[in-house]
């Protein structure tokens, strides 16, 4: 398989140790800056760039004709133009907040872990995430993904950085140099707590998951996430 890797800083460069080590060819190296290149010799692409590169790398791949996975995160206010222009394109899309099998195992378990303490009010739920120095958004895209899945789940109608309301979930973001991503998800009362979380070891973990969903997505067309990949939830 030929992969163009968009977006060749930490996250890519681990990616393509993954592939390589998988049997898979890189055949395209973008960094950030890079804005013209031939994607079109790619089989699929894997895209992990930065926000504002995000959509341009992604719109390059669809109009191509390229399958394309996606895993930079801080760019969802264009997400539905994206998904307009692969249904145009008749094309084939994966984003995911994160692509750690671990994680997306974690998303089902806190999305379960909500559906059983929606009626309990004596408990309330709050999320931390930790991330490292150079990661640009705060809180983190997994962090999101784990407030809408308990929305999605109980009578909570928002998230918040800020401190929260009765209907508001409280995210507590911190940034500390070379942690891969920690989330907890904390449901506290004034007699116990009950907490789930997950800790990554470092960056193999997002990168195998990214290349597995790149292996998944060739021959195929549509939307899809994790979920799809993995056959779970």
């Amino acid at each position: 398989m030929n992969i163009a890797l968009l977006g060749y800083g930490k996250m890519g460069k681990t990616i393509e140790k993954i592939a390589v080590s998988r049997g898979h060819n890189i055949v395209l190296k973008i960094d950030k800056h890079v804005t013209d290149y031939d994607i079109t010799q790619a089989d699929v692409a894997i895209e992990f760039s930065v926000p504002s590169a995000a959509v341009g790398n992604l719109s390059k791949a669809l109009n191509n004709d390229v399958p394309v996975v996606s895993g930079t995160t801080g760019w969802l206010n264009d997400y539905d133009d994206i998904i307009r222009l692969c249904k145009d394109r008749d094309g084939s899309f994966i984003y995911a907040s994160n692509f750690s099998i671990g994680v997306n195992v974690f998303f089902e378990l806190n999305k379960q872990l909500a559906k059983m303490m929606s009626n309990l009010d004596k408990y309330k739920v709050s999320l931390q995430e930790i991330h490292h120095t150079h990661k640009l958004d705060a809180p983190s895209g997994t962090a999101i993904t784990l407030a809408e899945g308990i929305i999605d789940n109980s009578h909570y109608t928002n998230w918040s950085l800020e401190n929260s309301h009765s209907e508001t979930i409280k995210i507590e973001a911190k940034r500390i140099e070379d942690v891969p991503g920690t989330h907890s998800i904390i449901y506290n009362s004034s007699v116990d707590s009950i907490e789930i979380k997950h800790t990554a070891k470092n960056r193999e973990g997002f990168a195998l998951g990214a290349v597995i969903a790149a292996e998944w997505i060739i021959g195929k067309t549509g939307i899809f996430t994790m979920k799809d990949v993995l056959n779970i939830g």
